[in-house]
């Protein structure tokens, strides 16, 4: 699934709590309706990163491995602030 968005945030190096203050962060710039890009990995984050962002009532519109050679685990997470 291709998606267009509006901000894109790479927490593929940073560890929890930093992977959703990051998340968190980049959600307070966006405006309703627009959509960001989160490249995350790692069984924390892809845990708590879509949990914590939907509890704060925002949309998770897709997540799914990173497909192309190399890709080690990391996930893409679409989510659109609402």
């Amino acid at each position: 699934m291709t998606e267009n968005a509006n901000y894109y945030l790479d927490i593929t190096n940073e560890i929890c709590p930093m992977t959703f203050v990051k998340t968190k962060l980049l959600i307070e710039k966006m405006a309703k309706g627009e959509v960001a890009e989160i490249r995350l990995k790692g069984e924390e984050p892809l845990k708590n990163v879509p949990r914590s962002v939907a509890e704060l009532g925002h949309h998770i519109r897709n997540l799914s491995p990173e497909e192309g050679e190399g890709s080690t685990g990391v996930h893409r997470l679409f989510i659109c602030k609402a």
